[in-house]
């Protein structure tokens, strides 16, 4: 057996090729690179400088893209609360409306106007996706009831809605408020 090791011969570095940007033609290799031969220093400080290029580049598109994000995000803002305050706007004419007949001689009238104007408030606020919860005699629920009161009603189911205080409006995630409710007390 011999302590000899083999003689091995230099085998050139791998180089470093950047990849493809999309886009963007695919760039020829060209120098020491193509010949197999090691890159020299201009070479690397020339494929130093492009990858640099590259990297401001994308980082020059990255905020130009939250700039316009921020921009589509403030109009989209703004189209929403154009569209909410038109949809109330019909609410507001009625109420002047039943303000102007507010003289007349028949309170009647002017209390179904009034009337009719809530059941308009109460669609328009359904129509933008928070309908109004105001069911009585239904199990209590936390997620949706506030209890405000509890009473003695033998009648009533334990633990039930008795009463709805104030509607609440929504449902899930998107609840404006919980209805305010008095609630059956549990018989012992």
């Amino acid at each position: 057996m011999s302590t000899e090791q083999e003689p091995t011969t230099p085998r050139p570095e791998p180089v470093d090729v950047p990849a493809e940007v999309p886009g963007q033609a695919p760039q020829e290799v060209t120098g020491a690179a193509a010949a197999g031969a090691a890159p020299g220093p201009d070479e690397h400080a020339a494929a130093l400088e492009e990858l640099q290029d590259r990297w401001r580049r994308a980082l020059a598109d990255l905020d130009n893209v939250r700039k316009r994000q921020a921009r589509e995000l403030e109009r989209e803002r703004l189209t929403e609360r154009t569209r909410t305050a038109a949809a109330w706007l019909p609410v507001l004419d009625n109420l002047e409306l039943a303000l102007v007949h507010s003289g007349s001689e028949d309170a009647s009238a002017v209390l179904e106007g009034v009337k009719a104007v809530r059941d308009q408030a109460v669609e328009v606020l359904r129509g933008l996706g928070y309908p109004r919860h105001e069911e009585t005699a239904v199990p209590f629920d936390p997620a949706r009831h506030e209890v405000v009161g509890v009473v003695d009603d033998p009648a009533a189911e334990p633990n039930s809605v008795v009463q709805v205080v104030r509607p609440g409006y929504g449902e899930g995630g998107s609840q404006l408020r919980p209805a305010s409710v008095v609630v059956a007390r549990r018989q012992e």
